[in-house]
């Protein structure tokens, strides 16, 4: 009887812990935010269906693949610039969407160093001929416009950000050609780039900035000489890092100093990757490749992404630059931004056989895919151009105009939020760093999904709906079973949390 009661007693106390523990557990919440063509922007909608026959997402927290570094944009001279132009309220009013937790909450951002094509001009930071030890180096040019921005973003973001920085060109006279567009870094001054590189982190550090890394050089391959650039063979940029730059970064104790190799368009990576990463000495350096959009207006070349990563599985892969590349069409008209009317450089300019590459696209969809495609073939960080450009898609020196997710008339001081800034935010507000990208599978092939699982141990998943009807698909895996709609031509993230 003794054992009978005690043998009861033991059963009650472990139905009691059972049921305190179901008690305790939180339960998951589910939240769907959504852009469409039809009008939401990062609209939080509850768009639940009892479809019969739905396709099933399949979430999978086991099968882990990269982690990520972060989303983002570029601070040039020419977005900081029209920020100036603009009253106070309305530059902080950009800054807070793009770095605030309310809005972007980028989490890592490049710039450039010396100028670029989006400058108001040419302009070094060692401007005195000869100068080999760089006496003269000086980044006044940046204090007037692109510091300030940077600080700015600073103060707002409350997690910080990854800031890296690239040069298009070194000052002429280190260069074969003695210009600012084209030719090559003169071997006798091999010495004096890695050093501008070091002052340049010593100079920023200064003004309260710290650098993250570096890309070696932006689109070392040219641009058709057309504004700054230098151009680098994959050997003579492995030769540059391996014993110029990365040995200078690390006799300097700057040896923590992220170094990205290559920087341009993917369907050349693998010639650069075969190079950079060839032995333990050439690869020692290179903490990773950093890669354009450029190549094509729809196709985010899957094979050569899984190549470069087999190449080095251990070091990043970083999506550097992109945008839509032509002058801005309209102003505040969304629907523009989600037909196949724009176009790119290679719509006209590219070689007949590889026109089929660059036909006309909608800027919203080319977003949405291309990112999605990145994150599902190991890209771990995805930054966008200019942050700001203004209704023409300048300032440019060069009329090289592009279109930035926000475009804004300093004469009227107004800001337009294209669906280009909502479909950033889809990605870099809801995944954030140190978040490991996790197996997502659609049973409907024409819904590209991609997930990530994040530190504070929510998850987001990412569906992207291109086609022109309402989708209906069944989300599995996440502890819950959830039936949603998603729109035509739309894209949503579904946040679950505890």
């Amino acid at each position: 009887m003794i054992n009978l009661k005690w043998t009861i007693f033991l059963i009650s106390v472990m139905l009691l812990n059972l049921l305190l523990y179901n008690c305790q557990t939180p339960e998951l919440t589910i939240k769907i935010y959504e852009t469409s063509e039809s009008g939401n922007k990062l609209t939080l909608i509850n768009e639940s269906s009892p479809s019969q026959s739905p396709s099933i997402i399949s979430i999978n927290f086991d099968k882990k693949f990269q982690t990520i570094s972060g989303f983002g944009g570029a601070f040039t001279e020419a977005s900081a610039h029209l920020l100036n132009q603009l009253s106070p309220s309305k530059r902080t009013e950009i800054l807070n969407a793009y770095f605030s937790v309310e809005g972007a909450a980028y989490s890592m951002a490049r710039t450039h160093m010396n100028s670029c094509d989006f400058s108001l001009d040419h302009y070094s930071y060692s401007p005195v001929y000869g100068d080999k030890n760089l006496d003269h180096f000086s980044i006044d040019e940046d204090r007037t416009d692109l510091i300030p921005m940077i600080k700015d973003a600073l103060k707002i973001s409350k997690e910080g950000f990854k800031l890296f920085a690239s040069p298009w060109t070194a000052p002429p006279w280190m260069k074969d050609n003695n210009a600012w567009v084209g030719g090559k870094l003169l071997p006798e001054y091999y010495d004096t780039w890695a050093l501008f590189f070091s002052k340049y982190v010593d100079a920023y550090k200064d003004e309260g900035i710290d650098i993250w890394g570096f890309t070696v050089e932006n689109e070392p391959m040219g641009n058709g000489n057309n504004w700054e650039s230098m151009h680098f063979t994959p050997e003579e940029m492995t030769d540059f890092v391996q014993n110029y730059l990365g040995p200078k970064l690390e006799g300097d104790g700057k040896g923590d100093l992220v170094i990205l190799g290559y920087d341009q368009n993917r369907a050349d990576i693998k010639e650069w990757v075969d190079v950079m990463y060839r032995d333990i000495d050439s690869s020692k350096y290179f903490d990773g490749t950093a890669i354009h959009w450029y190549e094509s207006t729809y196709n985010y070349f899957p094979e050569d992404l899984q190549y470069a990563h087999q190449k080095a599985p251990n070091k990043y892969l970083i999506q550097t630059e992109a945008c839509v590349d032509s002058e801005v069409p309209v102003w505040k008209d969304d629907a523009w931004y989600w037909k196949k009317e724009a176009t790119d450089w290679g719509y006209d300019w590219r070689e007949a056989s590889k026109k089929y590459l660059h036909p006309k696209y909608a800027p919203a969809n080319r977003y949405a895919r291309d990112i999605i495609g990145c994150l599902n073939n190991w890209v771990d960080g995805w930054v966008d151009w200019n942050m700001v450009l203004n209704r023409q898609g300048g300032p440019n020196w060069f009329k090289n105009w592009c279109i930035a997710p926000i475009i804004v008339d300093p004469d009227l001081d107004e800001v337009y939020y294209t669906p280009l800034y909502y479909i950033m935010m889809h990605f870099s507000k809801f995944i954030r760093p140190q978040a490991d990208v996790i197996a997502a599978d659609s049973t409907d092939k024409d819904l590209m999904v991609t997930a990530a699982h994040n530190p504070d141990g929510s998850t987001a998943v990412v569906v992207f709906n291109e086609g022109f009807t309402r989708k209906t698909y069944q989300l599995k895996g996440l502890k819950l079973e959830k039936t949603v709609s998603i729109s035509p031509q739309a894209i949503q993230t579904i946040l679950i949390t505890n």
